[in-house]
């Protein structure tokens, strides 16, 4: 069932992700080499218990953790840790804040040092990917030209798109219908309708676009070990346009 939000509950989203987008802001400064994943954990938790706002991922489905921490060829759902990040990495942070019952989710990615230029194409093809999805969730536009606008864009840069996890409604919970794929035929899908609130997240790979899960049964790494890159906005359909609510640049 789809959730269509009303401009009240949109306004209280809106301030969710303005929380999140602070702390990706901060977080430009905090991840540099030597930098444990579970020390990014720690500063994400902190920062979100500091707004007066909850880590919304903590205990959905079992996850015990405020984020997930994906380096290099894991795609996502990866578990902080004691990895100490080393200059070349990429690491997508992703997590969700809840604000007084109002949820934003995001996903960023950040270079570590110095990276290699095919992995810095990497991370700027994936984030125009994301923004071209954006254009294209307009009123009366269906799901597939979403999907086609990401798809189209990253195979004719030569990279692959993941297929096995995919953008999503959100609110009243963190994963809700309709699921947004980052692949698709123009189009074809779901009609977008005002007020559906959803995410847009493409994982965006080196090489092939297939998976492989780690024995925790959470975390999801490229098959060929090739790196994966990801970007995430939460946004509300409206009748003048999306409106980014985790947009950090405001």
């Amino acid at each position: 069932m789809i959730s269509l939000k009303s401009e009240r509950e949109i306004k209280a989203m809106m301030e969710s992700g303005a929380i999140l987008a602070s702390i990706h802001q901060a977080l430009r400064d905090f991840i540099r080499e030597g930098v444990t994943t579970a020390d990014i954990d720690r500063f994400v938790h902190h920062r979100i218990e500091q707004a007066g706002a909850v880590a919304a991922q903590i205990g959905y489905e079992g996850y015990k953790f405020a984020t997930c921490t994906s380096v290099n060829d894991e795609i996502c759902h990866g578990f902080p840790s004691r990895y100490q990040l080393k200059a070349g990495d990429i690491v997508k942070v992703d997590f969700c804040v809840d604000l007084k019952g109002a949820i934003s989710d995001s996903c960023w990615c950040y270079a570590v040092g110095e990276i290699s230029e095919e992995h810095q194409r990497l991370l700027e093809v994936t984030k125009k990917s994301l923004y071209l999805g954006i254009e294209a969730a307009k009123v009366g536009n269906r799901i597939g030209d979403i999907g086609h606008a990401i798809q189209s864009y990253v195979e004719s840069e030569g990279f692959g798109v993941v297929r096995d996890f995919i953008g999503h409604g959100i609110g009243p919970t963190i994963h809700e219908d309709p699921g947004i794929p980052h692949y698709g035929i123009q189009g074809k899908g779901q009609r977008l309708r005002e007020g559906m609130t959803i995410t847009i997240e493409p994982m965006v790979t080196t090489g092939t676009w297939q998976m492989k899960m780690d024995k925790n049964g959470w975390t999801a790494r490229t098959r060929d070990g090739g790196y994966c890159a990801q970007y995430e906005h939460s946004l509300a359909i409206t009748k003048e346009g999306p409106i980014i609510m985790t947009e950090q640049e405001l």
